[in-house]
């Protein structure tokens, strides 16, 4: 403010200044040399005194002084502002979709239940749910009977199990395993009573316990767009028995694939097998396969060309060491994604190991003699059909030649056990699949399948324990998701086994022919608490699926299930 004060004085000053300036340069020029009077009539007035004023002259320019420049101390005050803490209800809002809330699931359960025969039936499911990174799952299992068909507890039966199993979802690979424990009690009970008299069988004599450890480590690109497509997979095996039987097995399998084009593959599968047992005797039965085969789509026709190699360590009937078998397919798909025909011819070298054939017969006798199956040479052809997505067909012939092909036949030592026995020569097989399935979302499904099987031996007078026709129709009903049925019935055709008399004749027993109706039900109350009822063989009858080996008749168990 000061400031524009002496610039306002400053300005009315030079104002001033140059007024009076003019005034007194106009009277020098006028009255100067060179100056011409002309005639004029001057009036001279006495009373009238004219006095000028003395100019004031001043050149010099007006300073200001800068003003004086001295320490100044400028304080910064940051003042913290804050929202006042209150809701604020906004006036303008976003429309947004309310999103569907996810459906609980129940990943585990808890499933208990009892039955006659003195029955005991537990079972457990546990398991993690939505996760995208990881599988984590355990299961038990105890289903046991307290008294079986033959002498009370000397035909009781139990079955346990426990496993865990995991997988780890990478980015363009899974990685995953198994453990798993089993233990598995039987008893020989198929001895003839006749021949025991009124002596009694000591149940501990007869008993059977096998023990079942596996461990499996997996590793595969299966969910990547990869071109090269691999799994590998190794897997250890253990079993013992109650008498000093032991098998150990260490396997390796990979399965391998590269898509060349969209239209052409090339395909190289492995097998490693080394299995060590030990029975009375010691001894190693190693297993290698390699096979390769190209794939190529042609419009409407599927052609696969390759070869397998296979080698056995076994020696039971001079066994052949190496085996080479082609793989010749073609395919034909009239129209695509419903109908596909095939035919081709091949052969395969399947391992065979005593963990396996003890789950599908538990009465063996010690020291079997255990042999890989050599299927030399397999002509076949069949065909796949799937109408309005809703059946699905499935039917296959195909004619084998077998060696090394198993058989049970009853000891001739003891009746009550079973021996593996072999064709000497060549086994030829002809065999018919069919299956057919109906589903209709998942209220209702139904399926029958049919498996028959002509045997004609070189050496053995029957194929024994090997019925010619195996067959079953089953279906499923979910009624309002609140009662849930199961169904089979099933057909097992008769076979035969030899057993051998104190004399040592011998004599040929015909297994009786199976037709079992099997049914479950469940009623769900809530979510979480179902009750559950099983009848397994409604027509009661006590078939024999081995020689001296009947069956339970009417079995029931009922009981409840808990999901979480």
């Amino acid at each position: 403010m000061r400031n524009k004060v002496r610039l306002a004085s400053l300005a009315i000053v030079m104002s001033v200044g140059y007024s009076y300036l003019n005034d007194a340069q106009a009277q020098t020029q006028g009255w100067g040399e060179g100056a011409k009077l002309e005639d004029t009539e001057v009036v001279v007035e006495k009373d009238r005194v004219i006095e000028l004023p003395q100019a004031a002259r001043n050149f010099e320019k007006f300073r200001i002084d800068p003003p004086e420049t001295g320490d100044r101390n400028v304080r910064y005050r940051f003042a913290d502002y804050r929202l006042p803490e209150q809701d604020i209800e906004l006036q303008m809002r976003v429309l947004t979709i309310k999103q569907d809330e996810l459906t609980k699931l129940y990943g585990n359960y808890l499933k208990a239940g009892i039955g006659n025969y003195a029955s005991l039936y537990l079972k457990g499911y546990f398991h993690n749910k939505r996760s995208e990174t990881a599988d984590l799952g355990a299961e038990v299992s105890h289903i046991g009977s307290g008294r079986g068909p033959v002498d009370k507890g000397n035909s009781a039966v139990a079955n346990s199990d426990i496993s865990l199993h995991g997988e780890r979802y990478m980015k363009g690979f899974t990685a995953g395993g198994k453990l798993h424990y089993g233990r598995d009690k039987y008893h020989f009970y198929g001895y003839e009573p006749a021949l025991e008299g009124d002596q009694e069988v000591e149940k501990d004599s007869i008993r059977q316990v096998f023990n079942r450890v596996s461990a499996e480590g997996f590793l595969h690109n299966h969910s990547s767009d990869a071109p090269f497509q691999y799994k590998g997979d190794v897997q250890f095996r253990y079993l013992n028995d109650r008498y000093d039987m032991s098998e150990s097995n260490l396997a390796l399998k990979l399965r391998s694939e590269y898509g060349i084009d969209e239209t052409s593959a090339f395909r190289v599968d492995a097998d490693l097998s080394f299995l060590s047992q030990k029975d009375s005797l010691f001894f190693s039965r190693n297993f290698v396969k390699l096979g390769a085969a190209y794939e190529r789509q042609l419009n409407a026709l599927r052609l696969t060309l390759g070869a397998k190699v296979a080698y056995t360590g076994d020696t039971v009937n001079n066994a052949k060491k190496v085996n080479i078998y082609p793989m010749v397919r073609v395919g034909v798909e009239p129209i695509e994604g419903n109908l596909l025909l095939y035919a081709g011819l091949g052969g395969d070298l399947e391992r065979v190991t005593l963990y396996q054939l003890t789950q599908e017969n538990p009465w063996l006798a010690p020291d079997a003699r255990v042999a890989d199956i050599n299927k030399g040479l397999e002509i076949y052809g069949g065909m796949q059909a799937n109408i309005a997505n809703y059946v699905q067909l499935n039917a296959r012939v195909a004619y084998q030649n077998y060696r090394n092909l198993y058989f049970y036949n009853n000891s001739p030592l003891n009746p009550a056990k079973f021996e593996l026995v072999y064709d000497d020569g060549v086994t030829n097989v002809l065999n018919f699949y069919t299956e057919a399935s109906f589903n209709y979302s998942d209220e209702f499904r139904l399926g029958v399948k049919a498996d028959y099987n002509n045997y004609n031996t070189a050496s053995l007078e029957h194929p024994f324990h090997r019925p010619e026709l195996l067959a079953s129709v089953y279906g499923t009903y979910n009624f309002y998701d609140k009662i849930l049925f199961n169904s089979e019935l099933y057909y097992i055709g008769s076979s035969f086994g030899q057993v051998t008399g104190p004399d040592g004749t011998h004599a040929l027993r015909e297994t009786d022919t199976i037709v079992d109706l099997n049914l479950k039900a469940d009623y769900r109350f809530t979510n979480n608490f179902t009750v559950f009822l099983m009848a397994n063989n409604l027509f009661g009858k006590k078939y024999e699926r081995f020689v001296n080996y009947p069956g339970k008749s009417l079995n029931l168990i009922g009981g409840v299930t808990y999901s979480f």
